[in-house]
């Protein structure tokens, strides 16, 4: 990667971000993020990231990139798990356990029905 030497230089990889951003929400691709940070892992984390993974699996889902992210900045509602599908605003869930990550994937991910109870409301 080159670096960054003007506002001219600035501008074009932000374009470049937002088109590849714009070409994934068109396609519909359905993205979970998991707040992977260290006060996410030790809340629970890896536990939620395996049961998003495992419902993928025993579904055989595809078409949902699942990513993994460092601190989200909300420790106290860790684990924390996000979910963006197509141009439709992310939708941010605090609390996450492995029985709310199946119900994040089941209802959300699978119904586009948002999962209440677990939802931050980011302002």
């Amino acid at each position: 990667m080159s670096t960054v030497k003007t506002l001219e230089d600035l501008k074009k990889i932000r374009e470049e971000a937002l088109e590849k951003k714009k070409a994934k929400a068109t396609s519909g691709a359905i993205q979970v993020t998991v707040g992977m940070g260290t006060c996410g892992i030790a809340a629970g984390a890896r536990d939620a990231m395996k049961a998003i993974l495992d419902v993928i699996e025993a579904d055989n889902l595809s078409g949902v990139i699942v990513t993994q992210t460092g601190c989200i900045g909300l420790c106290e509602k860790e684990p924390i798990v996000q979910v963006t599908i197509g141009e439709a605003p992310m939708v941010t869930y605090g609390k996450v356990t492995p029985d709310v990550a199946v119900r994040i994937m089941k209802e959300h991910v699978l119904k586009n029905q948002i999962v209440t109870g677990n939802q931050i409301h980011l302002a």
